[in-house]
């Protein structure tokens, strides 16, 4: 993600990467460092695609100063929210589960899909992965049971995949993630009635969709005040 965030960002006139945080410290055209404590440019925003395990470093060196902070992970922690939740309250951050334009869609398809089609309706949701992501269910489809649970006033249980004896289906939503190969990312939210099946879904090809959601959301959060953030802030400007 690095690799594609460096090369977008070159072939936009408007950004410039100085420099990055690595703690294998890669080679790169630009200075790389191991922490943020080594860090020498001033620098407008950082865009983070890295792990949970960077966030504490990471959200104290950018209120320390004053730097908005674009978080790409997944996988964070009841103890990562609060954190990143007061990190909002100094700074601006922006967080999403999923930085694809196309996801972002999808998010209000799911949610005015279920207000139409109502109680009747069991909702599964699949997501596949490749076999080096390291937290299930994805954050993009935990977000979208979050879509569709909001069209049931937030009434739905959610449950992680089925085993064993589990009796009938009852009011829950369903996710089910899916890991093998290189599979870059594909999510389907799947409405079972009687007689007739909705699915909605969406494939990314390439990572390079998701870095160029996080560099626009970098472009639009520089000079926005503390606050937390996400894409629908974005897309309604």
């Amino acid at each position: 993600m690095g690799a594609n965030v460096l090369s977008l960002a070159n072939d936009d006139g408007e950004l410039n990467a100085v420099c990055g945080v690595d703690p294998h410290a890669p080679e790169s055209n630009i200075p790389v460092y191991k922490n943020f404590d080594g860090v020498k440019e001033k620098i407008d925003v950082i865009v983070d695609f890295s792990s949970p395990s960077a966030l504490r470093s990471e959200t104290e060196w950018a209120v320390k100063h004053n730097v908005p902070v674009i978080l790409a992970s997944t996988g964070y922690t009841e103890s990562d929210i609060k954190r990143i939740e007061e990190t909002a309250k100094h700074i601006a951050v922006f967080r999403t589960g999923n930085f694809s334009l196309g996801i972002n869609l999808l998010q209000e398809l799911v949610k005015r899909a279920a207000e139409v089609l109502g109680e009747k309706f069991d909702i599964e949701i699949i997501e596949k992965h490749h076999n080096q992501k390291v937290d299930a269910p994805s954050g993009t489809a935990l977000m979208l049971a979050d879509s569709v649970n909001r069209a049931y006033g937030n009434g739905k249980p959610e449950i992680y995949g089925r085993h064993g004896i589990t009796g009938k289906r009852g009011n829950e939503i369903a996710i089910h993630a899916v890991r093998g190969g290189t599979i870059v990312g594909e999510h389907e939210v799947m409405f079972a009635g009687e007689d007739e099946i909705i699915t909605v879904s969406h494939s990314a090809r390439s990572k390079r969709v998701f870095a160029a959601g996080a560099l626009k959301a970098a472009k639009w959060i520089v000079g926005k005040p503390a606050g937390l953030y996400d894409m629908n802030d974005v897309l309604k400007n």
